[in-house]
C-alpha cells in the first residue's frame, strides 16, 4: 500500500493543473494538451536572448572568469521550466520553474557580489560562493516541503543585489552608465507591474478580453536581466579588471536607441602585463 500511496503521490506532483497557482489566460483555449497556450509560447523568448548574452558576453566571461556563463546558461533552463509549468500548471513545473529563478540569482550573487562587502569571516569568493550553494541547496530542499520558504530566499537575494547596485551608481557620473542603469530599472517595473497586475486584477483585464501581460512579463523580464545584468558585469570589470577598460556597447547597432547591452573590453592581459613591466 505504501507503495502505490508514493506512486499515485508522484503522478499527482507532476499532474496537469495540480499547482494552486493558475494565471489569467484562459486554460486550453488554443490547444488541448498545452494549459496556458501564450504563456508557454512567450517563455521560448528565454531561448532567443540567452544565446546572444552568451555570445555578446564571452569577451568579458574569458577575461574575468567562465563561471560568469552559468547565468545565461541557467535562465536556458529557466525558459525550459517556465514553458513545462505553463504548459501543464503542475507543481512540479511550478517547483522546477521557481528554483530555476532561485538558482539563476544565486549564481548570479556568487559571481558578482563585490568582495569588499565580504563578511570579514570569509576571506576569497570561492569561500563565498560554497556558502552561497549551501543555502542555495538547503532552499531548494525546504521549498519541496514549505514552497513560500523559495520566495523568502528570492526576494533576499533580489532586493540585497538591487541595494547594492543602488549604493554602487550614487557615484557613478557616465552617462551611457546611468542610462543603462534608468533603463533596467524601468524595464523592471513594467515587468513587475505586468505580473502583479495579471495575478491580482485578473478580472479587470478579463473584461477587456486581454489575459496576456503574464506573458509580456516574460518578455519584459528576459530584457531586463540582460540590461541589469550588464550594468552589474559593468561594474565588476571595472573592479575586478580595471586594466580591461570596459566600455558598454548595444547589439546590433551601438547608435540605436534600444538594443542588447553588452562589454567591450579595450584592454587585455597583454594590457596589464604591459603596465606593470612600464613600472
Amino acid at each position: 500500500m505504501g507503495g502505490v500511496y508514493s506512486s499515485d503521490r508522484m503522478a499527482g506532483f507532476f499532474s496537469y493543473e495540480s499547482s494552486q497557482v493558475d494565471w489569467c489566460e484562459d486554460n486550453y483555449k488554443h490547444s488541448e494538451h498545452v494549459v496556458e497556450f501564450f504563456n508557454t509560447m512567450s517563455s521560448f523568448i528565454f531561448f532567443i536572448i540567452s544565446p546572444i548574452m552568451l555570445y555578446l558576453l564571452h569577451p568579458y566571461a574569458k577575461e574575468r572568469n567562465l563561471a560568469i556563463h552559468l547565468v545565461w546558461v541557467m535562465m536556458l533552463f529557466v525558459g525550459i521550466f517556465s514553458a513545462y509549468f505553463h504548459m501543464t500548471l503542475s507543481f512540479a513545473g511550478q517547483m522546477l520553474d521557481e528554483l530555476s529563478i532561485l538558482w539563476v540569482l544565486a549564481v548570479g550573487y556568487a559571481i558578482w557580489f563585490p568582495r569588499r562587502l565580504f563578511p570579514s569571516f570569509i576571506k576569497d569568493r570561492s569561500t563565498f560562493s560554497r556558502l552561497i550553494l549551501v543555502v542555495t541547496v538547503i532552499t531548494s530542499v525546504s521549498s519541496f516541503v514549505q514552497p513560500t520558504v523559495n520566495a523568502y530566499i528570492l526576494n533576499c537575494f533580489g532586493l540585497h543585489m538591487l541595494y547594492i547596485l543602488a549604493n554602487e551608481m550614487r557615484c557613478c557620473t557616465d552617462q551611457k552608465v546611468l542610462r543603462l542603469a534608468k533603463l533596467s530599472v524601468a524595464l523592471w517595473i513594467l515587468a513587475i507591474s505586468c505580473w502583479i497586475s495579471d495575478r491580482f486584477s485578473c478580472g479587470f483585464w478579463q473584461k477587456l478580453n486581454f489575459c496576456y501581460l503574464h506573458s509580456i512579463w516574460h518578455i519584459l523580464i528576459v530584457i531586463a536581466v540582460a540590461y541589469g545584468s550588464t550594468l552589474i558585469a559593468y561594474l565588476d570589470a571595472n573592479y575586478e579588471i580595471p586594466y580591461s577598460l570596459p566600455g558598454l556597447q548595444y547589439w546590433p547597432c551601438d547608435e540605436w536607441a534600444l538594443g542588447l547591452p553588452h562589454i567591450v573590453l579595450r584592454g587585455t592581459t597583454k594590457t596589464l602585463k604591459w603596465s606593470e613591466f612600464s613600472c
